[in-house]
């Protein structure tokens, strides 16, 4: 019983505390799952991908990366022409995937290896027009985060 009111006081006071850090900040709250962006060589472009979910809706504006000379928003099928916006919709999470959405980076200051970092910073603007820098760090990997996890699972039965 005494571990049991521990815990369920700990859990008080983190949602306590995750509650007052959301109050101090915007009302919007932003999560970016499942960053990773594939494998290419020096000098070359690649793609990055990730979940992206804006809980009062906002856009993506831009995006940076020391990994990159350039950082564009594409549209699906299009191989050339960026975007300058791309809306996130309110309680909806927006894929950038393969063959959706997605963020490519070109001229790469090196080359990137499975199972490297990439730092990504993504400028998000809110409704009323406040700006936002997200830091990101994406798995290279050739593979999203979930086709591994299923091909794991599928090769465990």
């Amino acid at each position: 019983m005494r571990n049991l009111r521990s815990h369920s006081g700990r859990i008080a006071l983190i949602s306590g505390l995750l509650l007052g850090l959301l109050a101090q900040h915007a009302s919007a709250l932003f999560i970016v799952n499942q960053p990773w962006v594939r494998p290419a060589q020096r000098l070359q472009a690649t793609e990055a991908y990730m979940n992206l979910t804006s809980s009062d809706g906002a856009t993506l504006v831009g995006a940076v990366s020391a990994a990159a000379g350039s950082v564009a928003i594409r549209a699906p099928g299009k191989t050339t022409g960026n975007l300058a916006r791309l809306p996130l919709p309110a309680q909806r999470v927006v894929a950038l995937a393969p063959g959706q959405y997605h963020l490519v980076l070109g001229h790469l200051a090196r080359t990137l290896k499975v199972g490297d970092r990439v730092p990504l910073t993504l400028t998000i603007e809110a409704a009323d027009g406040a700006r936002q820098d997200i830091a990101v760090s994406a798995d290279v990997r050739l593979h999203s985060p979930i086709d591994d996890e299923m091909r794991a699972h599928h090769h465990a039965h």
